[in-house]
């Protein structure tokens, strides 16, 4: 196959020694690869007889006319030239896309063959409990269940419930504080009777359990003070129990519970922070006959490090002692967005089953840092322009001022008591363009930078201050 790799001159070296080795013609056609025009490209297509081109995948030009006129298929490669010699490889075995760049493109296979493996390996897992449809043990996924603290003093607390499970969660656990009453227990479940997941309802006060049991799937926690009390409702009622260790061993107490007649037990041995016995207490999650209970949501929320790879790796560790559910918490403005990363890390468990690693898998929880940094060659310039300061002095934009903010997903820009909103910070600039609410270019510079902080604060779940520092 015949292929013409048209290239900018500041990235030609690197073309030319990924296609090595490949009956492959690399054409210069100016400076920046991406600003080749349609024209040129015909031009270039009808002197050769090439079988395919490869155009960069950062150009914005519609190639189909010069599909039509020569009969030469064009396809964008990747956006960076450093990636070329990971697709080029693949050509005889993957269809590349007109529109979409190589790598983008791959990169989305890849994820979603990753996520069929998912789903295709939970279908045929074996479980001991089967929650609401939900595969609790055996080889099935990490289940993650997610807290909601004081759960009788939430405004909309279905809504909160629905958003977890949104996010992630398979199970959404209920926390009840000592100045609830058995009242405030049913009516939170009675609001959620109709919620289709897994619910749990997390107490050691027997009254409050007994108030949960008519909704309730699952009960954090049973230990020997209230198992004479409710052990037997629970095993009534077919609740799976959550044993944890007391007074006595978590060994005793899972006794106690078989002999209240539950069948369903899950076998907590609690995890403590780091710092206080974390690692000592890893050895104690050994096989108890009953599926593991795996706390990780101490240990993020008692960790002032960011929760992403906090998460990957507890979930990592509950892989390796064989959890069957782990627990993740919101409850800290550095701990947000935990329920949706630790169902990340327990999808990426499920692929690394059987490998020496969880490397490599098609997922992943990068979110700052790059896999692998892409080696473009350096600027060419001939001179150095001075940098001078911008003047103190404000001059605004007679089109009048914005007031930027971000609520929810999307960025506001307000001016004159209308509002643009939208969830890209290019499309908001470029509607302002339009409609003529900008004429400085000081003011359109700083607007976009703006916009763009406000973007970043949305998706790494920040909050944005407008003028003040990402």
């Amino acid at each position: 196959m015949r292929l013409l790799l048209p290239t900018g001159s500041s990235t030609a070296g690197i073309v030319r020694k990924a296609a090595e080795g490949m009956d492959a013609e690399v054409v210069v056609t100016g400076e920046i690869a991406s600003f080749l025009a349609p024209e040129h490209l015909k031009e270039l297509v009808r002197k050769g007889a090439y079988d395919m081109v490869l155009v960069s995948g950062m150009s914005t030009a519609s190639f189909e006319e010069v599909e039509k006129e020569t009969g030469v298929p064009v396809f964008r490669g990747p956006r960076h030239a450093a990636d070329l010699e990971l697709i080029l490889p693949l050509l005889s075995s993957v269809t590349l896309s007109r529109t979409v760049p190589a790598d983008e493109l791959l990169i989305g296979r890849h994820r979603d063959e990753a996520m069929r493996k998912v789903m295709e390996r939970e279908e045929e897992a074996d479980f001991d409990y089967l929650i609401r449809g939900v595969k609790i043990g055996g080889n099935s996924r990490i289940k993650v269940l997610a807290e909601i603290m004081d759960a009788h003093r939430q405004p909309d607390i279905a809504g909160r419930v629905t958003e977890y499970f949104s996010s992630g969660a398979d199970i959404v656990d209920l926390g009840f504080g000592f100045d609830a009453t058995p009242a405030d227990v049913e009516r939170v479940f009675d609001a959620l009777f109709e919620i289709p997941g897994p619910l749990a309802v997390d107490t050691q006060d027997p009254a409050l359990i007994a108030a949960a049991l008519g909704r309730a799937d699952f009960v954090l926690s049973l230990h020997e003070k209230n198992i004479p009390e409710v052990g037997g409702l629970v095993a009534e009622r077919g609740i799976c129990a959550v044993v944890v260790p007391g007074e006595r061993s978590l060994a005793g107490n899972v006794r106690a519970a078989e002999a209240a007649g539950i069948s369903c037990i899950i076998a907590d041995p609690l995890l403590p922070p780091a710092g206080s016995g974390l690692v000592e207490a890893l050895s104690n999650f050994s096989p108890a006959g009953y599926p593991l209970f795996f706390g990780a949501g101490n240990v993020v929320e008692l960790l002032d490090a960011d929760s992403i790879g906090a998460n990957a790796l507890l979930a990592a560790m509950a892989m390796e002692v064989n959890a069957a559910v782990i627990f993740s918490s919101e409850h800290s403005d550095k701990t947000k967005g935990s329920v949706a990363e630790m169902r990340r890390a327990t999808e990426m468990m499920v692929l690394a089953r059987g490998r020496p690693y969880p490397k490599d898998l098609g997922i992943d929880l990068l979110e700052i840092k790059e896999k692998r940094r892409r080696r473009e060659p350096p600027v060419e310039y001939g001179s150095t322009v001075p940098i001078v300061s911008m003047p103190r002095e404000i001059r605004y934009d007679p089109c009048g001022n914005f007031r930027i903010g971000i609520e929810g997903k999307e960025i506001v820009a307000v001016i004159h008591g209308k509002a643009y909103r939208g969830t890209s910070w290019a499309d908001l600039f470029h509607t302002i363009q339009e409609n003529g609410d900008v004429s400085l270019l000081d003011h359109a510079a700083y607007l976009g930078a703006e916009l763009f902080k406000a973007g970043l604060a949305i998706r790494f779940g920040r909050s944005f201050e407008q003028d003040g520092p990402f």
